[in-house]
């Protein structure tokens, strides 16, 4: 079952979330990247086999509203954080891909309540890292980016001339929208690389090993600022494997899942 509904956090912040799946299962929150939730409906409909899928839409994309006080990426994960207290759901695993992943880690070090029970980071931008630039993305062009995000670009590569004049007037909205959040500094927080010690939720980390936007040394050195986090490479794959490699993917995030809902992370 699927329903998506609009929930006003304060009267300037309307917020667009759909659930789907069953009541069965801790609760997952996906949060999209900058492409949208449609580059994470393959993996929502995976999870709904198995868990209760809460999947936003963050402020500003698909022409939702984003008040302009709302630029900070640690005051969407506030938003979140408070949407999920407010709604008395704990125990929540939080996956999140490239933006996502930030917000989801952005979410990990400010949870004081203890809401969030584990996260999986699907390339994720976020922090800085010595000698791993983040590269451009505001900077490419169509053709630039497919070369950089996927393992196979020419399968995934759209020509922006041939697309329809409102799905590319909503595509260059959602590009305002990232760059309002994570335009300066560019695709990071400052502290944030240091501030992940402090997260001891299970962490896992899934890499495209040919991610040429965030490189796997720039998702090793991530990994490794967590308390307890695993980092997973997965071949033949890009900055989004859950699009190119589903069945790897997947298999690695059922795995992870399991072992959060294990007997060692069960609340009393």
């Amino acid at each position: 079952m699927t329903s998506t509904r609009t929930v006003t956090l304060r009267p300037d912040l309307p917020l667009t979330l759909t659930e789907t799946g069953g009541d069965h299962g801790r609760p997952v929150l996906v949060l999209h990247g900058g492409g949208g939730p449609a580059s994470v409906a393959g993996l929502v409909e995976h999870l709904a086999r198995s868990t209760r899928v809460i999947t936003p839409v963050h402020p500003g994309w698909q022409g939702t509203p984003r008040p302009e006080w709302l630029t900070g990426v640690g005051d969407l994960a506030l938003t979140y954080l408070h949407h999920l207290h407010e709604q008395g759901l704990r125990d929540i695993t939080v996956v999140g891909s490239s933006f996502g992943g930030w917000v989801a880690a952005e979410m990990a070090v400010r949870d004081t309540a203890g809401l969030v029970a584990g996260l999986v980071l699907i390339d994720a931008v976020g922090v800085h890292v010595e000698d791993e630039p983040i590269v451009d993305f505001f900077g490419l062009d169509a053709r630039g980016v497919a070369d950089h995000a996927w393992h196979d670009p020419d399968r995934y590569f759209v020509d922006p001339t041939t697309m329809p004049a409102a799905q590319l007037a909503a595509r260059r909205s959602d590009m305002a929208a990232l760059r309002a959040f994570a335009g300066d500094p560019y695709m990071h927080d400052p502290e944030l690389l240091r501030r992940l010690a402090d997260a001891h939720v299970p962490a896992l980390l899934l890499w495209g090993a040919e991610d040429r936007i965030v490189t796997p040394a720039y998702g090793a050195a991530y990994a490794a600022a967590f308390a307890n986090a695993r980092l997973h490479v997965i071949p033949e794959a890009g900055h989004l494997p859950h699009i190119e490699r589903p069945e790897a993917t997947f298999a690695l995030l059922d795995a992870h899942l399991r072992n959060v809902d294990g007997p060692s992370h069960a609340t009393g």
